[in-house]
């Protein structure tokens, strides 16, 4: 074989423009490229600078969940169009690009899994369906969850990732704020668990309900955490706010979260905390000894 053939077949193996970008991935925050798999195998955190990437909702339960454990429920509830509203398209329409998109109806995806070992009530709310947006889908799901893990003597787990409540359902959808909030006083009740885990962004009406009401609330380093929006906020009150003052560091600093919590060790974190609150004492020991 000639040279010309050698170059032929390397220029045939090289991936199209249209291909390239897919293999690889630029850092957000220190603006490094690198091959994509080696991003992927650090579960999406930046390898040079540690920024955590936001990942989809299938990485998320992957990362969480013991393998084949998670079984999903009411993943048929679907949101109706009860004021039917329209602004630059119609909710319906945004409902169906939201599931053309995820190939799910709703932003919550709510299920039964193992977490090294522990039986949890998991929900995972997925930015790209409408920004993670709060609904009363969302809302009736996180409310079947703590029922299943009254009835079950489980604790409950529920990963956010939102914009907030979701404009089209209007009232409809901030009622699910109290909704979720007497749910979850009812879960205090029965001395059961509830950890929040606040990711990249949670803002708006889930940050005002349920994200804040853990018995444990951590979050991953970075996260937008906050209610409005700084540009907002700034206008509303007419001064300079302080650097990152909506970054979980800064949340941690002021009493506001229990702890920043980085994605390799989230899983291993979680479950710690549901043996202790289940009052698990002695898996908790035994896991604490074998951690030494």
């Amino acid at each position: 074989m000639n040279f010309g053939e050698i170059f032929g077949n390397f220029r045939k193996k090289q991936p199209s423009p249209a291909e390239a970008p897919s293999h690889w991935i630029k850092c957000k925050q220190c603006q490094s490229i690198m091959y994509y798999k080696e991003v992927e195998n650090q579960l999406n955190v930046c390898p040079k600078c540690g920024f955590h990437i936001r990942i989809n909702v299938k990485k998320r339960i992957e990362q969480l969940a013991d393998n084949d454990t998670f079984v999903e429920f009411d993943e048929n509830l679907a949101p109706v169009d009860p004021l039917k509203f329209v602004d630059k398209k119609s909710y319906k329409k945004r409902i169906q690009e939201g599931k053309n998109k995820t190939n799910r109806t709703s932003s919550a995806i709510a299920g039964e899994c193992k977490i090294n070992g522990i039986s949890t009530q998991l929900i995972v709310f997925d930015f790209s369906f409408m920004g993670g947006s709060l609904g009363s889908v969302e809302g009736e799901k996180i409310a079947r969850a703590v029922k299943r893990a009254i009835e079950k003597r489980e604790g409950l787990v529920i990963v956010s990732a939102s914009g907030g409540a979701r404009m089209q359902e209007s009232t409809f959808s901030l009622l699910q704020m109290s909704k979720t909030s007497a749910a979850l006083k009812e879960l205090a009740n029965e001395k059961l668990p509830y950890i929040s885990v606040l990711t990249d962004p949670t803002m708006g009406g889930v940050s005002a309900s349920f994200a804040w009401l853990g018995d444990i609330i951590m979050a991953e380093p970075g996260a937008l955490i906050g209610f409005a929006g700084q540009r907002v906020i700034k206008q509303t009150i007419g001064a300079e706010l302080p650097e990152g003052f909506q970054r979980s560091e800064f949340l941690l600093e002021h009493g506001l979260i229990d702890m920043i919590v980085r994605r390799g060790e989230l899983k291993d974190t979680i479950s710690d905390m549901l043996r202790f609150l289940l009052n698990d004492k002695e898996k908790f020991t035994l896991r604490l000894k074998d951690s030494v």
